[in-house]
């Protein structure tokens, strides 16, 4: 029998990285910042969190981040600018990131790792569940995974992580997580996570993407957590506390997720989901497919 919990309204989305593996493009402007075709990536973040229904979104920021906040407040001079030129095509789009949610801004501080930076996020979120979303995982619009994710901790209370079948080759890259099955196709229970873990030592092939419903009881297992692997402090490392005594904060379970996928924290990746994008997109679409279609024919035949 499904049970009542508490309901879900607000959203951290950790944005304090360096992003060293943009430099130098990061020197001065923030990962998140670097535009997916004409949007932001943080942008694309914060969409995918509203339209979960999480209205209250706060960032976990860091020094030269201030762009960030720039970006989702009103522009009054740019806003004039363009209405004055009767440009209300562009007037609205300028808009748009300030009206998507309400947004706080806290900063981490010292980069002590994921753990840490959720573990900033505890005075805003108090005694609630809550959702984390990753800024350099892009989830497609048609694929709710978040929504399912609520659904699932709602359902059975605890905590809630994406996973991700990987290619054995990959899965030092990721968290990786032992699981149990469940009546439901795409839900696991959770019983082990290890960080980042060699091929012979992972538990299972899912690993852990950038999405997660937490019990406000983590913010304890944090504020106890050792740093783990690189030094930091890791959430994974907490969930396995959770995942190993529900008396804690609950169980924790997983959902499976098959949908699109972009992790723009990696720069083939990043420009495979500008690609991606573009080509969907209904005023880009068209000619950029000709394009790009005239442009493999040609390389293809100059190999």
């Amino acid at each position: 029998m499904s049970q009542s919990h508490p309901r879900i309204s607000k959203a951290v989305i950790p944005a304090a990285g360096l992003g060293t593996r943009f430099l130098p493009a990061t020197k001065a402007t923030p990962k998140e910042m670097l535009p997916v075709v004409d949007k932001p990536a943080i942008q694309y973040v914060v969409e995918e969190a509203v339209a979960a229904g999480l209205d209250d979104v706060l960032m976990v920021t860091g020094r030269n981040k201030r762009p960030l906040e720039d970006h989702f407040d009103r522009n009054y001079e740019l806003e004039s600018a363009l209405e004055k030129k009767g440009d209300g095509e562009r007037l609205a789009k300028v808009q748009e990131s300030s009206d998507l949610a309400t947004m706080h801004y806290v900063r981490q501080g010292d980069p002590k790792g994921l753990g840490h930076a959720v573990l900033c996020a505890a005075p805003h979120v108090g005694d609630e569940p809550f959702a984390v979303l990753l800024g350099d995982d892009l989830i497609d619009p048609r694929d709710p995974l978040l929504q399912r994710m609520i659904e699932v901790q709602q359902e059975h209370g605890g905590s809630v992580v994406a996973l991700m079948e990987v290619a054995p080759e990959q899965i030092h890259l990721y968290g990786s997580a032992a699981v149990e099955a469940t009546a439901d196709g795409d839900v696991v229970r959770l019983s082990g996570l290890v960080e980042k873990p060699s091929r012979e030592e992972a538990p299972s092939h899912y690993a852990i993407i950038g999405r997660y419903v937490l019990d406000p009881a983590v913010f304890d297992v944090l504020s106890k957590t050792e740093p783990g692997r690189g030094g930091e402090i890791q959430l994974t490392d907490a969930l396995q506390q959770l995942a190993a005594d529900a008396t804690l904060g609950g169980p924790v379970h997983g959902v499976i997720f098959q949908g699109r996928r972009y992790d723009t924290g990696d720069r083939g990746d990043y420009l495979r989901a500008i690609v991606r994008l573009a080509c969907e997109r209904e005023d880009l679409g068209p000619d950029f497919r000709t394009w790009l279609q005239r442009f493999v024919t040609e390389e293809m035949q100059q190999r």
